[in-house]
Parts: structure tokens; sequence; C-alpha cells
């Protein structure tokens, strides 16, 4: 009896035993993690076969259980198969914040069949980074040929941890607020950065939108803690096809999220442009009086100050909202020039003569009704490149048709940065004619400094933003500048300015905005912007904290250059010097903002030693800065 009961003992024992293992043998086959391990993607599925999932790090929960899905597409699903993989390459960017980019993943597509049927078939594809997760639909074609898809709702959400907060804008070029999640004022831009009581820091962001429309992210109207998806409209696609990625980053402190955002350029395909070798990134200048003569001198002025453009503002082709205006022809909006004297042949070759570049506004009314028209004449004329102004962007027809009017423009040798609440998802990986576009609050508004050091943790996380760095324009000269009609003033030092050019990344990047010619009086400090790169070959995100400050080295060749920008309030910081190359000594000449200085700007400027041991010290007044220039002994 005893050895009966024994038996059947060791039996339920060994019964339980293997039903836990093969449970965890299931959940196991349903996981995705990282290379480091530390990030992992759990698939679920309920009574009714729909989708969810849940997103650790570390062990600590970043994602709750949350839903996925499309609409249509949300329940009656078996899992047919895994496929997994692993990735491990690195690749050369034509530019970018550093001159090798490593792409490394674990990799799963669960094959999905609805209704068990294969003609009903989507893919779930996850790609784990060490940095994040990326996953998105694909639905696949069938061997008789492709079907029609029409998606008007994702069901995906984002379930967080209880007291977790958002980093919130409501749209492109809005002031970012810290909000708990409830009581939203309306849908949040993408990425959205989210801060968790544990610590941890996680960015929602989406990778690949060159065909669907903008997905903007809102409160779930019933689910607490819960983040949906907000689709501008409805999509209609024929399969094979696949949703953009949708991402989320995960870190342990703030400045990992920007110093690893290579996952967005990561999760878009390699360069598709051949020869490379006319895209040049540089700075640029306005031209606002589109006049010969004012042009000419622009380009006078970008010689002695080391820019590589100039630019020509609206206007040049008459009024920019009037459909009738022609982009084909030099017709000087009256508003802006009433003498129409601008002879822009003639400044395209005397700049051309004097290594200078052009580039051109045009609104996209003209570009939509003339493009193709335009782009042969452009090249014809010599211009570098455009700048798009006024995009329609949101729904997939303008996202679709912006997106195919730069690969338009990298047929004809034309480069592009586009303005207004267009926000890069990583085209510019595979357009890299692409250089820059605005989506992001700028100098055009004036902004606070309280903005400009929330945008590297927030704005900056998806790529590239033309924030059109000024200098003059401060509280110091405000009384000569209020003789100007509608002269605008900067909320920050000149320092803060000058420590953008490095903080804020553009391969376009546009010095002076609204200064003039003869604002600049080449004050000595401006050394700093006359040899400043806009790309670079290494990035080093030093410290910082959201909203607050910021310091960022980065690399050209062997010479560094260092930005720090406060907040409103004034900070004392220091910079280690632990990214210079060991056992190596080097010269710094410090930039500062010094209220004593007899220069109008009120900068100063010191040079010292360091080497790879120095900690350097910034005193930063109320929304100031610092810029530093280290080169080799």
């Amino acid at each position: 009896m005893i050895s009966k009961l024994f038996f059947f003992r060791q039996m339920s024992f060994l019964i339980m035993v293997s039903f836990l293992a093969l449970k965890a043998g299931a959940q196991d086959s349903l996981s995705v993690s990282s290379p480091d391990g530390k990030t992992v993607f759990q698939l679920q599925f309920n009574e009714k076969g729909g989708l969810s999932y849940q997103l650790s790090y570390t062990g600590q929960p970043v994602i709750l259980k949350s839903d996925l899905g499309v609409e249509g597409w949300q329940n009656s699903f078996v899992l047919k198969r895994v496929e997994r993989s692993r990735h491990d390459s690195s690749w050369k960017p034509v530019y970018g914040e550093r001159a090798l980019i490593n792409d490394k993943y674990n990799g799963a597509t669960f094959v999905l069949w609805r209704n068990n049927q294969e003609r009903q078939q989507m893919n779930l594809e996850v790609r784990a980074y060490n940095e994040g997760i990326g996953f998105r639909y694909f639905f696949t074609e069938y061997p008789d040929g492709g079907m029609d898809v029409s998606i008007g709702k994702e069901l995906t959400e984002f379930t967080l941890p209880a007291e977790t907060k958002a980093w919130f804008t409501d749209h492109a070029q809005g002031v970012y607020s810290l909000l708990p999640l409830q009581n939203w004022p309306g849908e949040a831009e993408r990425p959205l950065t989210l801060q968790l009581k544990s610590g941890l820091f996680a960015v929602l962001a989406e990778a690949q939108v060159v065909d669907y429309c903008r997905t903007k992210f809102m409160l779930h109207p019933s689910k607490a803690n819960t983040i949906a998806t907000a689709m501008y409209d409805r999509v209609d696609l024929t399969t094979p096809f696949a949703t953009p990625w949708r991402v989320i980053m995960v870190a342990e402190k703030a400045t990992q999220l920007l110093q690893n955002n290579d996952i967005i350029l990561n999760l878009n395909p390699p360069c598709a442009i051949e020869n490379t070798g006319w895209i040049k990134p540089g700075k640029i200048m306005r031209e606002v009086t589109l006049s010969t003569a004012g042009s000419k001198e622009l380009v006078d002025v970008a010689v002695k100050r080391h820019l590589q453009y100039i630019h020509f503002d609206a206007g040049w082709y008459g009024y920019e909202y009037v459909t009738a205006s022609d982009a084909s022809a030099v017709n000087v909006d009256p508003r802006r020039n009433p003498k129409n004297d601008l002879d822009l042949q003639e400044v395209i070759r005397y700049a051309k003569q004097r290594g200078i570049g052009v580039f051109l506004y045009v609104n996209q009314r003209a570009l939509a009704k003339q493009l193709d028209q335009l782009l042969p004449l452009y090249q014809k004329w010599g211009v570098a490149g455009l700048k798009f102004g006024f995009v329609h962007v949101g729904s997939q027809q303008w996202t679709t048709w912006l997106h195919d009017a730069v690969k338009k423009c990298a047929r004809y040798n034309l480069m592009v940065d586009i303005h207004d609440e267009y926000r890069p998802t990583g085209f510019s990986r595979t357009y890299p004619n692409l250089l820059t576009q605005e989506g992001v609050r700028g100098n055009e508004e004036m902004p606070e400094a309280n903005n400009n050091a929330a945008l590297p943790f927030t704005r900056f996380l998806c790529g590239a933003a033309d924030y059109t760095v000024c200098y003059y324009h401060r509280p110091s000269l405000k009384k000569r500048l209020a003789e100007t009609q509608n002269a605008r003033v900067l909320k920050t030092t000149s320092m803060h300015q000058m420590a953008l050019s490095v903080v804020y990344y553009s391969p376009l990047q546009f010095m002076y905005w609204y200064d003039k010619p003869e604002d600049v009086q080449d004050e000595p400090e401006l050394e700093f912007f006359d040899h400043v790169p806009t790309v670079w070959d290494d990035t080093k995100v030093l410290d910082g904290e959201i909203g607050k400050y910021i310091t960022i080295a980065r690399r050209s060749g062997k010479e560094w250059f260092v930005g720090t920008i406060t907040n409103n309030d004034a900070r004392d910081t220091k910079i280690n010097c632990s990214f210079l190359t060991p056992g190596k000594k080097y010269q710094a000449t410090i930039y500062y903002d010094d209220p004593a200085s007899p220069v109008r700007t009120r900068v100063s400027m010191k040079k010292m030693n360091v080497n790879s041991l120095s900690k350097l010290d910034a005193k930063l007044l109320p929304s100031g800065g610092q810029a530093i220039w280290i080169r080799p002994i």
C-alpha cells in the first residue's frame, strides 16, 4: 500500500514537472530577448486567439500586458511557426552622429493564421536590440496574388506601471510638459519619452513611416495607465506590405536614450542612392533681401564665416500661398522686395565661383503642382537643394507624396530640408539627400531654455532637427533691434545658442537665422561657429537631465567639440574629459557667458591644456551655455 502510494506520488510529481517544463518551453518559444539578455519581449494569446505582449528590462516591468493587432485582425489567431534570426553587423552612413553604426539584434517572426486559414496570414515581426524593441505587422502576398487590406485603427497598446509620467506635447512644434498618464489635453507627438517610477526611462516611437499614415499616442479611454495608438486616418494597401515599426526604447539613464537613437535608423532599409558624392552636409545662412546685391553680400559673409550654403527664403518666386505663383521663374514678392531686382542665375554663378552652394525655398503648393517640371530645371540652374515649406503631414496620401518627392530629388542630385510639422522616422538612411527637417519648436518661436533642455531627450531621439540657430537677437541688443519692425528677441544667452550647434544634430545647420550680414561683427568667439562641423565621427552624451541640462561631446577627425546648455536656471556642472584618448595632450578653448566681458555679446574665452583625466567646470548663467573646442597638442 505504501509502495503504491509512493509510486502514485512520484508519477504525479513527474507529470507536474513535465507540464511545468512544457509550459516554460512554450513561454520561451514566445519570447525574444536582446543580445545582452536585459530586454525581453513576451508574446501571449488569450482564449479568443487575441494577441498581447509584455516587455521587461532586467526583470523589471516596462510594458505590462498590452493588446496587439489592427482593425479586423485582432482575434482567432493560431501560431503556425516561429522563425528566429540573429543579426550582428555594422554600416557606414553617408553622414551622421557617428562614422560607424552597429546593428545587432535577435529577431523573431511569429507566423499567424487567422481562423487557421493560410489566406488570412499576418506575421508579427519582432527585433530585440540592446537599445529596445521594434515590432510591426506584416501581411503576406498569397500564391494567387495580392489582397487589398484597409486599416482604420491600430489596436497596439502600451500599459505602463502605475505612476509613470510622460514628456508630452500635442504637436511637432509644441512645448513639452511632464504629465501623468491622465487628463492629457490631446494626442501626444512621437517620440514620447516616459519616466517610470522604477527609475527606468522608456520611449515610444515609430520607424519607417514612408507610405502609411502618422500615428500619435493617446490615453486609452477605459484602461488605466494605458497609452493607445491614434492613426491619422485610414490606410489602404495591397499585400505584401508591412506597417511601420512600433519602437520601445529602454534605458537606465536619460542620456542613454540619445546615445542609443541609432535604433530608428537601423529599422530602415540601407541607402538606395548608388552615388552619394554630391550629398554634402554643411552650414547655411538665410538670404532675406531677395536682391542681387544683398545675395552677393551674403555669399561674401558665408565665405568669411566658413559656411557652405546660402538659402533663398519665401518670396523669390512670388507670394507662396497663391496657387498661381510659378516656382520655375524669379518673380519676387513685392512685399519682400518691391524693386524685383534679383538675378538668381547671377547669384548662383557668383556663389559657385566662391565655393558656396544655393538652396531654394519652395512651398508645397508649388511642389505638388510643378515638381516634375521644377527638379530638372533647378538641377540645370545649379541649385544644391530645396527646402520644402508648409508640407501636409499625417495622411497616407501626403506621407507617400512627400517621400516620393525626396526620392525624385535624389534623381536630380538635389538635397532636401523639410520644414514645419514633419518629423523623421529614419528615412534619411535610405535617402540621405534628406539632410534634415524641422518638426521642432525652434527659434522661429523663440522658445525658453526649458524647452531647449528637453529637446535632446524627446524630439532629437528620432533624428536631425532644423532648429535654426540664432546668435545676435538677444536681450542685450534689444534696444537696437526694437527699431526693426517685428523684431524677435532670444530668451537665451548667445553662448546657449552657440552650444546648440553641437548639442542639436542637423547635417544642414542653419546659423545666424534672424541675423543679417551687418549683425555679424567679427566677435572673437565666432571662430567656434567657423570651425564647428555639422556631421560627426563620434558622439558622446556625457551628462544631463530631461528639461534641466545636457552636455554632449562630438568628434570630427582628431578634434572634439563640446556643448553644454542649461534650462532657465543657473547651474554649476563639471565636464568629464574621459572621452579623450588616454595619454594624449590637448588644448581646450572654452567659450562662456561673462557679464563682465567687453564684447557686446558678453562672451569670454580662455585656453587650457587638458587630457582624459581632466574635469572642467561649467558655471552656467540662467538660460546660458558653454562651448569647448578641443584640439590635440
